[in-house]
């Protein structure tokens, strides 16, 4: 047996997450063109399915120490399948409710939850990337299907502007990460993580330090932090909403993932020139989200704000290094996808007369009309904004126990103030829902929404007393493990 043939069948079992996405797509496609839109719906479960079922099994196949597969372009580990497992979750998640809403709204197309499988099958390719290419190839991948679902509306303006604007932003940053790669591979004459590092520990050049720079500027734009999130208060407020909410989810955790394994394996010879640039850009973030949401009237661009806010505070957790700076991001990730997630299912609530309503103003009175879900709207509002015994306020105070103990005070400081601040957007809502005389009431929202947004608002409850601690040995032993 070949040595290309021995390495395949070693890397097989450990690449089934991969290989379930993959499948899936390709037996969609054919169904979907076999029946067309008329598919939808049994595509739509199929890929819910084939998202939990990935999930699954980057769990269940995790190896006790890391494994390197597909002769070394891509590793199995801790980082990876912690990733994967909060990826696959939260867009299984935001694909019911595109399929929910999409079936109400009556713009059912098959090719909708193929392009999700397709870009979260990207992301698992970019957290569990060896080298330079592999990284870019995952990055694409996710791309390009996030480009389509961007403007998935093709008659609807504000769509075909947020695809646009994805498209040509996105493509910035690509160029970006290649001109960089670019120069890390000239100046190292390697492209695999291992053979970065070593040619860094002989002493990092400036070629080597502009090329990672160039790399964590378009990593940055894909995470949507400062100041690279340009496209994001547009995207999110032009994309059809299911859209939103998977962007502002699995996307997220990718790129986190991805800029931790950049750093970490093949510069963490460099930690002393990079940490500063992730600083900087986790204050930034911090800084600009929260105050720029305190301006906005539409909800979903407020939504865009505060997801750049919370990057900030990922980012805080990366800035401290690899041990509990590298979990501590980790853990807040995971704390913040539920109420996230939770949040948009009831954004797509909010409908009056067949049309959707995105303004602050449209939940005034709420609490008078719909007691349930101004309920919800207070928890998952509240456990964003870090209010305790909610788990954001564990997810907030482990990056800012991580970025005090590796001597970041300065940037803790920083996040208490981003923290204060994004409480008075979070309250200028509850104070509509609560507190404002009832505007024209919503119509009722469907079975899927509300049942999505009651598991998240629960998942910030019990967590905190049955899973917190096994969460928080969970996201360590990723850290160690890669």
């Amino acid at each position: 047996m070949s040595v290309a043939m021995t390495d395949l069948m070693h890397s097989i079992p450990f690449a089934w997450p991969e290989l379930v996405l993959a499948g899936y797509a390709l037996i969609a496609v054919l169904i979907g063109a076999w029946n067309g839109d008329r598919a939808f719906g049994l595509l739509s479960f199929l890929g819910v399915v084939a998202l939990v079922a990935a999930g699954a099994l980057a769990i269940v196949h995790q190896p006790s120490s890391a494994v390197r597969i597909f002769q070394n372009e891509m590793t199995v580990d801790g980082l990876a399948v912690f990733a994967k497992a909060l990826v696959a979750f939260s867009s299984a998640a935001t694909l019911i409710l595109g399929a929910d809403h999409f079936s109400q709204t009556g713009e059912k197309r098959f090719e909708y939850p193929v392009l999700i499988a397709l870009s979260v099958l990207g992301m698992f390719v970019m957290v569990s990337a060896r080298d330079l290419i592999a990284l870019y190839v995952g990055v694409e991948l996710q791309s390009l299907a996030a480009y389509v679902l961007a403007a998935w509306r093709r008659d609807d303006a504000r769509s075909s502007e947020a695809g646009l604007k994805y498209f040509v932003l996105s493509a910035i940053a690509s160029g970006l990460l290649l001109y960089g790669s670019s120069f890390v591979y000239g100046f190292t004459g390697a492209i695999s993580f291992d053979g970065i590092a070593a040619a860094i520990a002989q002493g990092p050049g400036v070629g080597v330090i502009f090329g990672l720079v160039l790399m964590l500027c378009a990593i940055g734009f894909k995470m949507s932090a400062a100041p690279f999130h340009m496209w994001t208060p547009d995207v999110y407020e032009g994309a059809p909403t299911p859209v939103t909410a998977f962007f502002a989810a699995a996307p997220k955790v990718a790129a986190v993932a991805l800029m931790a394994r950049v750093l970490y394996e093949p510069f963490g010879a460099m930690t002393a020139q990079w940490q500063q640039v992730v600083v900087a850009l986790s204050m930034i973030s911090m800084l600009l989200g929260s105050f720029a949401a305190l301006l906005q009237t539409n909800i979903k661009r407020l939504m865009a704000y505060s997801s750049i806010a919370n990057m900030g505070f990922a980012l805080m957790g990366l800035a401290a290094g690899r041990g509990d700076g590298a979990s501590a991001a980790l853990l807040y990730l995971a704390m913040y996808l539920p109420a996230n997630i939770g949040i948009f299912a009831l954004i797509l609530a909010m409908r009056r007369g067949g049309q959707a309503v995105e303004s602050i103003d449209d939940l005034s009175g709420l609490a008078q009309r719909r007691p349930w879900m101004a309920a919800l709207f207070t928890v998952l509002l509240f456990s964003i904004a870090g209010i305790p015994p909610l788990v954001g306020f564990w997810g907030k105070l482990v990056v800012f126990r991580a970025a005090v103990e590796s001597g970041w005070v300065s940037l803790a400081i920083v996040g208490a103030i981003a923290a204060v601040v994004a409480g008075a957007y979070y309250l200028r809502i509850l104070s509509a829902i609560w507190f404002k005389p009832a505007g024209a009431a919503l119509a009722p929202a469907t079975g899927a929404v509300m049942l999505t947004a009651s598991a998240a608002a629960l998942l910030t409850f019990p967590i905190l007393v049955f899973g917190l601690g096994a969460l928080q040995h969970w996201a360590e032993a990723a850290v160690r493990g890669f």
